[in-house]
């Protein structure tokens, strides 16, 4: 409860005690109502407030947006998402991080890291050409994200001794198979290293999502980042509202384990539809998804974006 209301709870407490002391059933049963009443409007207050103050940006795909320290510095972001590591399987691997220095982010994510925000590495995005030929690809490419970028070993690590927090599955091309395999080869490393391996994923909102639903139901991604946007059958928008909370709920529903972040872009240049406006989200949209136990926070595509609008100064502290 806010602190004027704390203040007229004990007032209200007061008066019946001191009534109390001058005795009667009554005022003892007026007591207890009151009590209650003071328990459950307590209660709301706590679930129509789920706030979380949590932003997740992905990061990395234009020099324009800055050094992923300047992303940290800004301390805007709990989370922040290099992005991408475009070709994997069948032992083909590339990491596109569009014009920045591979040998400046090692010391970048260690600074973030340092702040208590989590550094994962994406793999997928809507370029490049990645898929898993079999449970056994899928083992490979575990073992090499372990040895690359998290807590493994490698004379080629692109970011030297900086090991990163976990995996982002943004997965949009190819086939929808064995990233469910990939998920409990990832998950087993957690055990190996200093380092929990967080698994994220990125799915489209439409439920379920037609290249994770099955990786998604091992229950083993501690978070999704929904995109929300390209998507009008489940965008937020006028005339759209219960359609949007339907699947707002349906992802919510669906990972009772992991926390739900809804995904969105910062600016209207940054994705064909669904961008929602500062004042928008802060009226409308969070009171809603803010109702779900497992509301995480929200997701921004891209820091670069997100530099040209203001977008997540203007919504954080509502998040």
């Amino acid at each position: 409860m806010h602190r004027h209301q704390l203040l007229n709870t004990r007032v209200q407490v007061q008066i019946l005690a001191s009534s109390i002391a001058m005795g009667g059933m009554a005022t003892r049963l007026a007591l207890a109502v009151v009590c209650s009443i003071v328990l459950l409007s307590s209660l709301g207050t706590v679930a129509a407030t789920g706030k979380t103050g949590r932003i997740t940006v992905y990061w990395g795909q234009t020099a324009s947006e800055g050094s992923l320290r300047k992303a940290c510095e800004s301390n805007l972001y709990s989370t922040v998402i290099l992005s991408f590591l475009t070709h994997f399987g069948s032992g083909r691997y590339k990491l596109n991080l569009a014009g920045h220095s591979w040998s400046a982010v090692g010391p970048d994510i260690k600074y973030c890291q340092s702040k208590k925000i989590l550094v994962l590495l994406s793999i997928g995005g809507g370029i490049g050409k990645y898929s898993l030929a079999s449970e056994a690809d899928a083992k490979a490419v575990a073992k090499h994200l372990w040895d690359f970028y998290l807590g493994g070993s490698s004379r080629s690590r692109p970011f030297g001794n900086a090991v990163l927090d976990g995996i982002d599955f943004d997965i949009e091309l190819g086939s929808s198979k064995h990233y469910d395999d990939l998920a409990k080869y990832l998950k087993k490393y957690s055990g190996k290293g200093k380092r929990k391996v967080w698994l994220t994923a990125a799915p489209q909102c439409p439920f379920p999502d037609r290249m994770l639903g099955e990786a998604l139901r091992t229950g083993l991604f501690d978070r999704v980042h929904v995109q929300f946007y390209n998507n009008p059958v489940c965008s937020y928008r006028a005339g759209n509202v219960a359609a949007f909370t339907r699947a707002w709920n349906k992802w919510a529903n669906s990972l009772p384990r992991g926390s739900v972040y809804l995904g969105l872009p910062a600016a209207r240049g940054a994705a064909g539809s669904g961008y929602v406006d500062p004042a928008t989200l802060k009226s409308r949209v969070l009171p809603i998804i803010q109702r779900s136990r497992n509301y995480g926070g929200i997701m921004l595509w891209s820091r670069y974006w997100d530099i040209q609008t203001g977008y997540s100064k203007a919504v954080k502290r509502a998040v």
